[in-house]
Formats: C-alpha cells, structure tokens, sequence
C-alpha cells in the first residue's frame, strides 16, 4: 500500500511512513488480503490507543495519538496591496506563512512575487520568533543613496570619469572580493556571536565593499528632491546621485542555511510541511545566535555600503552632502497594537512614521525617495522595489540582451554590465507599484538611473 491509498483510508501525512513500515513487518508475518489489510489499517487509525501495546503497530499507533495532539494550523490575517498584481502561487507562500503557529500578523506589498519561504514582498509578525528565511537568504540586502556635491551634469560631460569609477570601484558576482581588503570599522565587531560568523570572518573581510549577483547594482543618476529642507536636510532641485543595491554576501547565506537547518531539526510532529518557514524561539540558544548574527550581518552590509560609496566617489572626485540607507530583508523587534513582535520585511522596506527608504523601479525607470506614513495594517511597511513579473529564465527566453541594452541607450542609460533576466520588462511597473501604496509611504523625490552597473555574468541571488 503507499501514500496515497493509506490517505484515502484517513492516514495523516506525517503517519505514512510508519503505517507503510507496519504494513510491510506485517506482510512479512500473515498473508493478509489487501481488503484485510486495508481493514487493519482502518482499525489503526480509528482507535490508535488499543494497538500502542502490539510492537507491530505501536510507532504507527503513537505516530497517529501524537498527530492528534498537534494544534491544527490556524490562518492568522494578512493584507495586501496590489492584489491585483499578485499571483496565486505568492498568496499560498503567504497563506502558508500566516499558518505558523508562532505568526500574529502579516501584509503583502505591492512587488510581491514568489520567493523562498515566505514571498518576496512579505511582512509577517511573530510572537518571541524569528524565521531565518522570512529574513532570507541575503540577510540585510539593503538600499544606499549617496547625494554628491558635484553638478548632475557632469554625468554627460565627464562620462567616460564616471563609468570609470564604477568599474574600478566597484566588484559583482559569487565570491567576488577586492585584490586588497578594505578596511571598515566593522571588522572589529564581535564575528564569535556564532559558530558561523566566527567561521567566514576571513572570507567576510575578503568581500567587504563587494556586490553580489542576480539584482544588485551600483549606478549614478539624477536625484529630483521635492521635499523642503528638513528631512533630508538639503534644498529641493537637482542633485548628482549614487544608487546601490546589495547585502552581507556569501556570509550572510551561510547564517541564514546553518540556522535554518537547525529550525527544521526543531519542527513539532505535524509541522514538517513548514520546514522553508522554521523558526527558532528567540529564548533559546540557537535563537539568540541567530539574532546576534543577523545584526551583525546588517552591520555588515551597510559597511559593503560605505565601502563602495568611499572607492567610487574617491575615483569620481565627490564628497558626499547626504543620503539615504536602508535594509529590506531583516527582522525587527517593534511594538504593534501593545504588543512586542518580532517584524520580519522579506522584500519590504521599513515605513514607520517619518522613516526615509529608497524604492527603486528598473535600471531604466524612477527609483524613489520616500518617508513612511506607518500604516498600523502594513505593519509600517512598503514595497521595496517594482517586483518581478517574469521569471528569470522566461526573461531570458525572451528579451536579447544586446537589443535591450541599445534600446537604453537611446533612453539616454549606459549600462556598463547586466544580464537580460533584470531586464526592465521582467518587472512591474513601478509606477503603478507606487500608486498601490499611496497609503504607506509619501515621495519626497526620485532618482534617475544614467550609468549603471550590474552582475553580468550569469550567476543569480534571491531578490
């Protein structure tokens, strides 16, 4: 008998292998018929207490008595934005999410598409958890927007300068790093907070000031600043700007697998179908390691930030006259509704009230300048892009890079390196992205990609 017959027969998922180990001792013993057999297995599953003491069926008996016992999964709400954008296959990962035990709350942003675990796009909130891949795989995958003192203009009249800063200044793809490590406050943190930051310190180091692959990028463009002075501190008009997109790199995956792999070892009976959502109780050893990576791995990841910006606006002959950062793939522990959670924003940026974040659309469209509105449903979130709405590969299949990037340059946008599957037509329109949530965040000005660079040779990351 396999799977699917013993669940026609009433057999739980996680009861089917020990039912299929019973029936085959048994079969070694009698020869039964499978209308016998079937009966057998019938009788199991309706009183598992009477076979607990027969060695033949007590693990499939005790398999179904602890079955029993496991709280049935509960959907807890979830809003979304965009809906109509939004497919299917993300709403089960959301559904899914909203279905772990420790979840409270959640919200789905207008980019949303299908990740790895819970969507990219995502916010869900927990009670004393973190998810390691609700964070990602990319932990604290963030956004930097550099204002420079120098004329936008110098984009046309010194292009060749600018291009050049970008490629010497700057390294993409898996395990890129600099010929010379580069120096950065934050390789005298703590690395011992875990086994894992403690084992790739050396490689850490190696890649510090370095761009993955897949999405990230670093380009110069106009920045329009519409807000009066106050939140950004600098007039409105017309500003030379620098854009980067990238996270804690390879160090970074290694936090997010060890402690995934140990989240799932811990899953209860029944919850084997969650193991892309594990979590980790943040009272526990594992849970506590995690947090401290984590945050490490922010650190991190902004000084990759603060490195690149350094290198590319020393070759570029810029001082920088302010700015914008901020992380989309992290955890939080905020106050909702009187409460303590723990705000997982897998794809999502932060939009508290007043908070500053950067969304950026395609390498051709409008990135832009924002400040939350701390919407209490969105659990002060946004989206944090234009949001995919082809796979890779069916961009691919689809567009030729070589026309693509001729067609930019009409556009007046020199791309310097990329693949076609970031292809601005791979994404949605993030326009109407931004007018989705008009409610969650105000725009305080925009930038303009000009000279970009990006991963060109072929390797991908989760977004």
């Amino acid at each position: 008998m396999n799977g699917p017959q013993l669940k026609k027969l009433g057999v739980p998922d996680p009861c089917v292998k020990p039912a299929v180990n019973a029936i085959r001792l048994l079969s070694q013993q009698q020869r039964l018929t499978k209308p016998q057999m079937r009966q057998q297995v019938r009788s199991v599953v309706q009183d598992p207490e009477h076979f607990v003491a027969e060695p033949i069926w007590r693990p499939f008996a005790q398999a179904l008595l602890a079955h029993a016992q496991t709280p049935q999964p509960r959907q807890v709400p979830y809003q979304t934005w965009g809906a109509s954008g939004i497919d299917s296959q993300t709403h089960a990962q959301m559904q899914q999410a909203c279905c772990l035990p420790v979840a409270v709350r959640g919200a789905l942003m207008a980019d949303a598409h299908v990740g790895y675990g819970l969507p990219i796009g995502g916010v869900l909130a927990c009670e004393n958890a973190v998810v390691p891949y609700a964070v990602g795989v990319d932990i604290a995958c963030r956004m930097k927007l550099s204002i420079l003192d120098l004329p936008s203009g110098v984009i046309n009249s010194q292009a060749d300068r600018m291009e050049r800063a970008l490629q010497q200044g700057t390294r993409f793809g898996v395990g890129a790093s600099h010929e010379k490590p580069q120096s950065h406050v934050v390789m005298d943190a703590d690395w011992s907070v875990s086994p894992v930051t403690r084992q790739f310190k050396d490689r850490a180091w190696r890649q510090l000031g370095t761009s993955g692959s897949g999405n990230h990028f670093v380009e110069f463009g106009i920045v329009q600043l519409n807000d009066a002075p106050g939140k950004l501190g600098l007039e409105p008009g017309e500003y030379l700007g620098l854009l980067s997109h990238s996270g804690s790199r390879g160090t970074g995956a290694a936090v997010c697998n060890r402690y995934s792999q140990i989240a799932r070892s811990r899953l209860p009976p029944g919850y084997q179908d969650f193991r892309n959502l594990a979590w980790l109780d943040l009272d526990s050893d594992a849970g506590q390691e995690y947090w401290a990576a984590m945050n490490l791995m922010g650190d991190y990841a902004a000084a990759n930030h603060d490195v690149i910006h350094r290198l590319v606006c020393q070759l570029a002959g810029a001082r920088i006259i302010g700015g914008i950062e901020n992380h989309h793939n992290f955890a939080w522990i905020e106050e909702h509704a009187g409460r303590q959670l723990v705000v997982h924003r897998k794809g999502a940026t932060p939009a508290g009230k007043g908070a500053l974040g950067m969304i950026p659309g395609t390498m051709a469209d409008l990135a832009y300048i924002v400040a939350g509105l701390d919407h209490p449903d969105a659990l002060a979130s946004a989206s944090h892009g234009a949001g995919r709405q082809m796979s890779r590969k069916q961009a691919k299949n689809t567009y030729r890079w070589n026309r693509v990037r001729n067609d930019l340059a009409k556009r007046g946008v020199r791309v310097l390196s990329a693949d076609a599957d970031e292809v601005p037509g791979a994404y949605k329109d993030i326009h109407e992205v931004m007018r989705r949530q008009a409610d969650l965040v105000e725009t305080l000005g925009t930038f303009q990609p000009r000279i970009v660079k990006m991963c060109g040779d072929g390797s991908r990351a989760e977004d």
